[in-house]
């Protein structure tokens, strides 16, 4: 069946929803670029699972509510929006600004998750290892940065957005703004409470991540107790598009061994 899109309030806020396939639960936390359409790396993993991708308060099709301030905001939304859906035995994943704020969850209550899955995720510091200043760069710039093979940022780049795409990706580029700009794409905060997180945890990297660097893999494994690192070669910032089958695979083979 193809997916549906809806819109849900929650905690005061009109979120929009899309939603496929049946199955265990499968949260998928989108990053700074939004979720403005179904992707195939979606669609595959909706053949195995009830694939939920909101898009988060202040993006794209969601309301800006006048209580969001921060990642920790949006933990709680979703600790609501979680109740709200009756949703129980959540497998919660997360790319970038989404694997931060699903790290924010799971550090506060995991008691409705059964694993979770941490793409290249931002939220704490490493020292002497610098991220990519993703408000600095151009939509160009951002473009071949998510990449390692340039032929998908070509690809992106050689149509151009829509005036509703403009503006979507302004509201997004807002919206990143206001959780992640001072300090810089991380919670001080964060790494103290990593090692609260008790469900299996699955946690993602490319090995030319230029956005968040790969290096930060092995600093939320040692940080997240019994967690597992996966390095994928020849890949950036966005797995879920640049090796989508290799992502899909990897994800339903770790929740698939934790029955």
């Amino acid at each position: 069946m193809p997916h549906q899109e809806s819109f849900v309030t929650v905690a005061g806020c009109k979120t929009r929803l899309m939603r496929g396939g049946s199955g265990e639960p499968l949260l998928f936390l989108h990053g700074a670029r939004g979720a403005s359409a179904w992707l195939p790396f979606w669609e595959t993993l909706s053949k195995r699972f009830e694939v939920i991708v909101p898009e988060h308060p202040g993006f794209g099709g969601s309301d800006m509510p006048d209580w969001l301030d921060n990642t920790s905001d949006l933990a709680y939304f979703y600790l609501d929006f979680i109740d709200a859906l009756k949703l129980t035995k959540v497998n919660l994943a997360g790319v970038s600004l989404g694997g931060w704020i699903a790290a924010e969850i799971a550090v506060r209550d995991d008691s409705t998750l059964k694993t979770m899955t941490l793409i290249a995720p931002a939220g704490i510091h490493v020292k002497g290892v610098a991220k990519g200043d993703i408000f600095m760069w151009s939509r160009e710039e951002m473009t071949h940065n998510l990449f390692h093979d340039p032929a998908f940022a070509s690809a992106a780049l050689a149509i151009p957005p829509s005036e509703a795409e403009q503006f979507n990706e302004m509201k997004n580029r807002l919206a990143t703004a206001k959780l992640g700009w001072q300090p810089r794409l991380y919670n001080p905060d964060l790494y103290k409470w990593l090692h609260r997180v008790q469900v299996p945890t699955l946690i993602v990297f490319g090995d030319d991540d230029k956005v968040i660097p790969p290096a930060y893999g092995p600093a939320f494994q040692k940080l997240i107790p019994g967690s597992q690192l996966e390095i994928i070669k020849d890949c950036g910032h966005a797995p879920q598009i640049e090796k989508a089958q290799e992502l899909a695979q990897t994800m339903t083979s770790f929740i698939e061994a934790r029955r």
